[in-house]
């Protein structure tokens, strides 16, 4: 492996940890990595000697995060659950909880915040990202279609994007589910908007330090006029 694949990824559109320095070393620290996937930022961590526990719903993807690790040399502790069910882990044991393109995978993000903050030590921290709402309530039109009514006109001269404009195709305040494609999975989201995210990760006892709504690129999709992602880092008030 090369010292790439020991970065911290945070979305697609980035930024890396090696980037945003949200947490810093991890060198003998311990790691809770929710919604791990299949491994690629766990083993970052343990590949950088932290003390890394992953939790995932899907045995497929854990199955493939165990091969991950071997093929790395590093332990990383694997655990099938929900990510929102940390019961059986001990409180205030954790320096770094890390949820990376999970929150609005979880139907109850509240509860995901209230357990993270339970297992994290005092002056713990939480980082997380997601989905950007933005991005989520907005797509590109098809190129040559016909907007429908309050969708703006297709661009066809100098400057038009490839794919037609950016049309608001969802309310940004609705909550519904929705269905997405994800890494050949079908995926069931629930957006939400910056705010109701903010409001959460106070009343569960964080303190918001840094927000990270990284500039997308030029062939950034569903549009490169709006981010794709946002990250969160909040801290565990207490002493």
């Amino acid at each position: 492996m090369t010292d790439t694949e020991a970065v911290v990824l945070y979305g697609p559109d980035g930024p890396t940890e090696r980037e945003a320095r949200l947490f810093g070393d991890v060198q003998g620290r311990r790691v809770l990595d929710l919604g791990c996937g299949t491994g690629t930022n766990a083993v970052a961590l343990a590949r950088r000697g932290a003390s890394v526990i992953g939790v995932d719903a899907s045995a497929d993807r854990l199955r493939r995060a165990r091969e991950r690790a071997e093929a790395a040399g590093v332990r990383v502790e694997w655990h099938q659950r929900d990510a929102a069910e940390l019961a059986f882990l001990r409180a205030d044991s954790f320096d770094l909880v890390l949820a990376t393109y999970l929150l609005d995978e979880v139907e109850d993000a509240p509860r995901l915040f209230r357990q993270a903050h339970r297992v994290l030590k005092a002056g713990g921290v939480l980082v997380a990202s997601h989905r950007h709402p933005f991005a989520l309530c907005c797509e590109r039109a098809a190129a040559g279609t016909v907007p429908g009514p309050g969708e703006g006109t297709v661009a066809e001269g100098p400057g038009a994007l490839p794919r037609g404009d950016v049309v608001v195709r969802r309310p940004y305040f609705e909550r519904s589910a929705l269905l997405l494609a994800a890494d050949g999975e079908e995926v069931t989201v629930w957006p939400r908007s910056l705010s109701e995210v903010f409001t959460a990760i106070g009343r569960a006892g964080f303190r918001v330090e840094v927000i990270l709504e990284p500039e997308p690129t030029a062939g950034s999709e569903p549009n490169p006029l709006l981010p794709a992602t946002i990250v969160w880092r909040a801290r565990k008030e207490g002493v």
